[in-house]
C-alpha cells in the first residue's frame, strides 16, 4: 500500500503526527454534524496533544497493514483535511475480511468526494492486503451512507439490533458487505 494516493479531485494520504493540529482542527469543527454517527468523545479526543498520539499509532499500524486511514484532502486545499476512511479490524486467515468506516465534514457532503475516495481505495486495498470481504455498518435512518454503499456495490445482509454504542445510546445497524469475486 502506498501512504498517498490521488483522484480527480482528491489527495488521500496516511498521515503523519505532524498534522495532529489539522486534524484535531477537523473534528472540532466538525463536533455536532458527526455527534449523531460516532460514540461519546472525551474532552481530551478534541486535543491536539490526543491526535498527536492516535495519529502515530494509526501510522504504525499502517505500517503493519492491521489498520488503514487514509485522510482526504482536496487538491486545491492539501493541508486541510475534509474526512478519512478508515479500514480496520483487519483479519486474515479464513475470514479475509475488514470493517470499513468513513466520514466527511459537514461543508463536503453530497459532492462525491466519498464515492470517489472509496471507489479507488476499496479494490486497491482488497487487492494489496489480499481480502475476500469488506463490511460496513450503518445506523438504518443514515440514508445517505446507504445509497453510497450501493453505488459502491455493497450489498445489504442483515439488521442488527443494539449493535454499537453511539452517542451514548446503543443503536440498530445494517450491515453491508462487499465481496472480492476475484478470490
Amino acid at each position: 500500500m502506498q501512504f498517498t494516493y490521488q483522484t480527480n479531485r482528491l489527495i488521500l494520504q496516511v498521515l503523519r503526527p505532524e498534522y495532529a493540529e489539522a486534524v484535531c482542527r477537523f473534528y472540532q469543527e466538525n463536533k455536532q454534524f458527526l455527534e449523531p454517527f460516532e460514540p461519546l468523545r472525551p474532552n481530551i479526543f478534541y486535543t491536539t496533544d490526543f491526535h498527536h498520539s492516535n495519529l502515530l499509532c494509526e501510522y504504525d499500524a499502517f505500517l503493519k497493514l492491521s489498520y488503514l486511514r487514509y485522510w482526504i484532502f482536496l487538491q486545491e486545499a492539501p493541508k486541510v483535511p475534509i474526512g478519512s476512511v478508515c479500514f480496520n479490524n483487519i483479519v486474515h486467515g479464513t475470514f479475509q475480511k475488514c470493517m470499513l468506516g468513513y466520514k466527511l465534514g459537514k461543508d463536503y457532503c453530497h459532492h462525491g468526494y466519498m464515492l470517489e475516495a472509496l471507489a479507488l481505495l476499496i479494490p486497491l486495498v482488497m487487492k494489496e492486503i489480499g481480502l475476500h470481504r469488506i463490511e460496513a455498518y450503518v445506523q438504518p435512518n443514515n440514508l445517505p451512507s446507504i445509497r453510497l454503499l450501493s453505488k459502491l456495490g455493497f450489498v445489504e445482509e442483515g439488521y442488527l439490533q443494539k449493535y454499537a454504542e453511539i452517542y451514548g445510546e446503543w443503536t440498530d445497524h445494517l450491515i453491508f458487505s462487499y465481496l472480492n469475486e476475484n478470490l
